[in-house]
């Protein structure tokens, strides 16, 4: 039996869970989440709280119960207060702009790199090298910061690149020449 999984998750007021058909909806005042809930799990919602327990005890429903007890207080917190990413782009002529519904950077490539920004995310950019994300869906939230940082990540010898905010490059030196 997984220690996160067996946990209840308090479910604060205003904030309310339904299970229908094996798809658990979290609803509260930032919007709603859905998650369809594996055969291999059962969910109790009650009012203040939510149970996850597994049906059997091999090795799929044991793997799944922590994830599941971790996805659904995911959800409870995300749509409660949304879940924030911020990244940040450092070189001389790197910059982010806000083109429509997608973002729009300059990061060293020979092209300009359009990368669209879905539904559920918002994106806002301070002084063209700071992009913040927020989301009431972690997982979302990640995978927007994640691909922005792929297209150029930090290299070690100057930092140029695309970074999270806090995030720690280990800079290395460089050659020191013939002498």
């Amino acid at each position: 039996m997984s220690r996160i999984g067996k946990k209840p998750i308090p479910v604060p007021s205003g904030v309310s869970a339904k299970m229908v058909d094996e798809v658990l909806t979290v609803t509260g005042p930032k919007g709603s989440l859905n998650l369809k809930i594996r055969p291999e799990i059962t969910v109790a919602s009650e009012e203040s709280s939510i149970t996850v327990t597994a049906k059997g005890e091999d090795r799929i429903s044991r793997s799944m119960h922590g994830l599941t007890r971790t996805l659904i207080s995911n959800m409870v917190s995300g749509v409660q207060n949304p879940f924030k990413k911020s990244l940040e782009i450092t070189g001389v002529g790197y910059r982010a702009e806000m083109v429509g519904k997608a973002i729009k950077l300059q990061v060293g490539l020979s092209h300009d790199v359009i990368h669209p920004i879905p539904d559920g995310v918002t994106c806002t950019i301070d002084k063209q090298t700071t992009v913040h994300l927020e989301s009431i869906d972690k997982a979302l939230v990640g995978r927007v910061a994640a691909a922005l940082r792929a297209y150029r990540p930090c290299e070690p010898y100057k930092g140029k690149g695309v970074k999270y905010v806090g995030e720690r490059i280990l800079r290395k030196e460089g050659k020191t020449g013939a002498a």
